[in-house]
């Protein structure tokens, strides 16, 4: 076994202070010989996705012990979005990821601990705790806790999407207040990330395109037996790469994130996971673009559909052989590289025996559902620097569309107007100052893009904004438009009933105004300031960059 980080509070005379803290903890003295490994655990009782991470976190920890290693368990933060979703508390959401990598890299640094098993489920709390793992470029290994099952709801499967849709249902008269409370009792029926491939599944099925986690560990269902036999191999599994002497970034390197790019198109992922795999690559010292994006996009076949771009559900995704199957349809058009390490080995030897892709909840790469990725990458007069919509999720008749732009300065305005019905046929509704800085936290726009559907308009209706999407929105949704309004983006100076185009084939969108008008108005333009005058926000927005990068934190001197 190669030489312990952990020694540094474990051997010679002057480190007897620490070695009398480690007995106080139960360690023996036999126990100083073997590796300390920290368990980040995301356990809460406030998310639903990490209710059970305490059970999952406990098999883990089983398993570092049979292996010969000393587990030492240690929380961070977790934010529920669903719980944050539609006021003041979203902002918070992306912005903690950041606090999350810190609070990890503080905890292994401070105590010099030799590798880690991050346990976490959802959204920004996976992403958060990769970064970390880069950052520090230990033995590092990733555990979700699995993602939940479908509720039932009158002889159909049902998630939180659906409930947030039918809050459009029951705004529009089709949907009975009686009725609305039994399917809220039936939505989320346990523990678990939201049952389609939103940002919590999406992540963590990503976790397995970059070698970070053991086969299954984006798909299996919280509450299997197969999810806690996972969590004790994986245990295991970190001894093994210590002994090996196999950091994070002996995993986590260009050709990793371009796998892991390859298959967010090909599962059609949520938009969220651009920011994400962007802010890892950076702690990892590899730059992604959205040209990158753009151009792995147009060259990878869209293979599944899960909701809600699709009628499936994760746990239909896991009996169809999960990201395994993927992968291995992807290495046989040659579009990943297979020679990558994992932390079990190699991609190669991982997909050596994967069964073949069913052609319904995974389409083989001859029969895609399209033959480009489920992600678009848009520009334009409106976007000079980018936008994403999920293009998987977009009805055929929302892929080109013309409207007049109803403009909101805040989420809250734009759904009083969708719940109000002041939304019509053909809007373009602009939701800004949403952004990064201008949020500032960059808000997930579930509500009103959920309402809209519920209603029965997003084959008639788009949204854009220069926040983003919960992985749980569909139709003509596009995000993440940059540069952002707070920071002059052209999205300021868009007027009530200004023609906005959008062509998501072509790639483009515009405002239909010449150059002259243009310029001319961002010259008066009179840009709006974050609400937030105090407390983490207010640093935050002085330190984040454009979403066209990942909203990564900046040293505060950018002009993102």
């Amino acid at each position: 076994m190669p030489t312990l980080n952990s020694n540094k509070i474990k051997q010679g005379i002057s480190k007897a202070p620490h070695r009398t803290l480690l007995r106080a903890l139960g360690l023996s003295t036999s126990d100083f010989k073997k590796p300390l490994i920290g368990v980040a655990n995301s356990y809460n009782e406030v998310v639903p996705g990490h209710i059970h991470l305490n059970e999952i976190a406990s098999c883990v920890k089983d398993g570092i012990r049979e292996a010969g290693g000393y587990p030492l368990e240690f929380n961070t933060i977790a934010i529920c979005d669903g719980l944050a979703m539609n006021h003041e508390g979203m902002k918070y959401s992306l912005a903690s990821r950041e606090v999350i990598a810190d609070s990890v890299e503080l905890m292994a640094r401070a105590h010099a601990l030799d590798a880690l098993v991050m346990v976490a489920s959802c959204d920004k709390i996976v992403p958060g705790m990769l970064m970390a793992a880069a950052r520090l470029n230990l033995p590092a290994i990733f555990v979700s806790g699995g993602p939940m099952l479908a509720g039932t709801w009158r002889g159909h499967k049902v998630d939180l999407n659906t409930m947030f849709e039918a809050v459009g249902l029951a705004a529009a008269g089709k949907l009975k207040a009686d009725e609305l409370s039994r399917l809220e009792e039936r939505a989320c029926p346990g523990c678990g990330s939201c049952a389609g491939l939103f940002t919590a599944n999406s992540m963590n099925c990503l976790t397995e395109a970059l070698g970070m986690a053991l086969p299954g560990n984006g798909t299996i269902p919280a509450v299997s037996s197969r999810r806690r036999v996972l969590a004790k191999e994986s245990g295991r599994q970190i001894v093994n790469l210590i002994k090996e002497n196999q950091s994070a970034l002996t995993i986590m390197n260009k050709k990793a994130f371009g796998n892991a790019l390859v298959a967010d198109m090909a599962i059609g992922a949520s938009t969220n996971t651009v920011l994400h795999l962007f802010a890892i690559a950076n702690e990892a010292g590899c730059e992604l673009s959205l040209d990158m994006v753009d151009e792995v996009s147009k060259n990878t076949p869209n293979l599944v559909r899960l909701r809600p771009a699709g009628s499936h559900f994760m746990e239909d995704f896991d009996e169809a052989g999960g990201m395994s199957v993927v992968l291995s349809e992807l290495a046989e058009k040659n579009l990943i590289d297979i020679s990558i390490k994992t932390v079990d080995g190699s991609l190669k030897k991982r997909l050596k025996n994967a069964p073949g892709a069913d052609g319904e909840v995974i389409r083989k790469g001859r029969s895609p559902y399209s033959k480009s990725g489920g992600l678009a990458v848009l520009r334009g007069n409106l976007a000079p620097e980018g936008a994403i919509v999920k293009k998987s999720a977009v009805a055929d008749d929302m892929m080109k569309h013309s409207g007049p732009a109803r403009v909101f300065d805040s989420e809250e305005a734009a759904v009083k107007a969708i719940l109000g019905r002041k939304i019509k046929k053909g809007d373009v509704v602009v939701v800004r100052y949403e952004g990064p800085k201008g949020g500032p936290g960059m808000r997930e726009m579930l509500t009103p893009t959920s309402s809209i559907a519920g209603m029965g308009l997003d084959k008639e209706v788009a949204l854009i904004t220069d926040g983003r999407f919960s992985g749980a929105t569909r139709g003509a949704a596009i995000g993440h438009v940059s540069p952002e309004a707070a920071a002059g983006g052209p999205i300021a100076i868009v007027k009530e009933g200004d023609i906005i185009e959008i062509n998501i084939p072509a790639g483009t969108l515009n405002l239909k105004l010449g150059e002259a008008e243009i310029i001319e108005r961002l010259k008066g333009a009179k840009l709006k300031k974050a609400k937030i005058k105090n407390g983490y926000l207010k640093r935050y927005a002085t330190m984040v960059s454009s979403a066209s990068k990942g909203a990564i934190l900046t040293n505060g001197n950018n002009n993102e």
